[in-house]
């Protein structure tokens, strides 16, 4: 059988989609707004300014080697999520996917896990945001009032704009997202332009990297990519889905890999030509833009930098609430999050209950006086977890489910799922061994704990449904 999805197979999807639509409104939002939700999820804004910086102090002249390796890895995640898109839609995004192959209780691992991963992503670009806040009118340290308002001022507008309507906000990310690239890119060719396009023999010999860092780095990197199938989580919403989708996932996969891997070369070659060191600045592309006469631009960097973090919080938020919604409508979660907006058509409890769960840890952390970007990498590297896990499960159902639902049998579908699992499996490793320092090390046992819970509530919520199905 041919591996694209047939005329007669893209029909019954449709058919179901429209039957099982949850109480959203259908095919409302364009490719180009399908494809905002993916890229203002990765917020790729936020990799040049912070991201980039820690893998560099990790990495080294091989930061740019670490974001080619990510970017291959994502890649291979990303195929198998576009041959599920090609295939079904459900707000559910990757949990609907391995609820239909992998036993229940697995599945309700992907559905927390994914649930988990958008909501602190969510809250590591609030705290991103709260420390350029505080760069941004000049301060330095911590301001935990500053921090506390800037968040729950972010919040707020997030939810209310998630709240009032999805393609507003579907919106409002793509020209934001659109115009911070453009103010980057800029800045990055003109950096490569006054250095002649040669090759930066330090970072093409790889001098001084070292394995250990390079894997160390590559693990921070795909934390970059993260997010990058939210698309999915807009099935019920997008026109054209199943074709729409995939071409969401895949595009801002090749567009993540690109921009990121150019960002982290130039970003290295400018500022060591500036005498300058991109581990320890706390704002580089104002420091780049400085040091290249282009003040200018590099505030305007800033500015864009602080919509951009407040678009990647509204991307999060929005791709959380629908994942609780489907929860809610298969028992993982309280059934009054089942209900949609009568007016907007949008889940409005899950996406206030999102909201809280996002800024929530980010004003307890700011209160107690942690760096922003402290919170930034907690947070994110607990959303890694999460996102691995949900990867990986996704990557294992795939072959099972083109076989028996579609009885495709193809060498890429033998071949490519594992290659994916391999790298997750790879990076999962790469967040636990060696055992980091600090508060990273205890990241692991909260996402184990946290799993433990939703395992105890899934089996406490199908005791309860058994029972039902008795008495009746």
């Amino acid at each position: 059988m041919d591996d694209e999805s047939s005329p007669s197979v893209e029909r019954s999807a449709e058919k179901n989609r429209k039957t099982q639509s949850y109480g959203l409104r259908t095919e409302i939002l364009s490719p180009m707004e399908t494809l905002a939700q993916s890229v203002s999820t990765i917020a790729p804004t936020a990799t040049p300014a912070i991201t980039i910086p820690l893998v560099f102090t990790l990495a080294g002249n091989g930061s740019w080697l670490a974001y080619v390796l990510a970017t291959i890895a994502v890649l291979l995640v990303a195929w198998c999520i576009g041959r599920f898109a090609s295939y079904s839609s459900s707000p559910g995004s990757l949990y609907s996917y391995a609820a239909m192959i992998l036993p229940p209780w697995l599945s309700s691992i992907a559905a927390w896990s994914l649930l988990l991963a958008y909501v602190a992503t969510a809250s590591s670009v609030i705290g991103g945001l709260y420390q350029y806040v505080i760069f941004f009118v000049g301060r330095s340290g911590s301001h935990p009032v500053v921090a506390v308002v800037a968040s729950s001022l972010v919040a707020g507008v997030c939810v209310w704009i998630a709240w009032l309507d999805v393609k507003i906000s579907a919106r409002l990310m793509l020209w934001i997202e659109v115009t911070s690239v453009f103010m980057i890119l800029t800045l990055v060719a003109l950096v490569l332009v006054r250095h002649g396009f040669h090759v930066d023999p330090d970072q093409f010999y790889l001098q001084h990297m070292t394995g250990s860092g390079l894997r160390l780095g590559l693990v921070l990197a795909i934390f970059s990519f993260v997010g990058f199938e939210s698309a999915t989580t807009m099935g019920a919403e997008a026109r054209n889905p199943l074709k729409s989708i995939p071409r969401a996932v895949m595009s801002s996969s090749i567009f993540g890999g690109v921009f990121f891997t150019v960002c982290a070369y130039a970003e290295v070659m400018g500022l060591r030509a500036a005498g300058q060191d991109l581990g320890t600045s706390q704002a580089p592309l104002h420091a780049l833009a400085t040091a290249n006469g282009l003040s200018l631009l590099g505030r305007l960097i800033d500015i864009g930098l602080l919509i951009s973090l407040s678009a990647g919080t509204l991307a999060c938020i929005t791709a959380a609430a629908r994942v609780l919604l489907l929860m809610a409508h298969h028992g993982l979660a309280h059934d009054s999050i089942c209900t949609t907006h009568a007016r907007h058509e949008t889940p409005h409890r899950a996406i206030v209950i999102s909201g809280i769960a996002a800024v929530l840890p980010v004003i307890i952390l700011a209160v107690r006086g942690n760096d922003g970007l402290d919170v930034y990498g907690w947070l994110g590297s607990l959303a890694t977890y999460g996102f691995i896990i949900a990867y990986g499960l996704v990557s294992i159902a795939l072959p099972r489910y083109l076989r028996d639902h579609h009885g495709i049998v193809h060498p890429a579908t033998r071949v490519i799922p594992y290659l994916a699992l391999l790298a997750m499996l790879l990076a999962l490793v790469g967040n636990l061994y060696p055992v980091p320092e600090g508060p990273y090390g205890k990241l692991p046992l909260i996402y184990l704990v946290y799993l433990s819970l939703s395992l105890v509530w899934f089996a406490l919520r199908s005791r309860a449904k058994s029972s039902a199905r008795a008495e009746t």
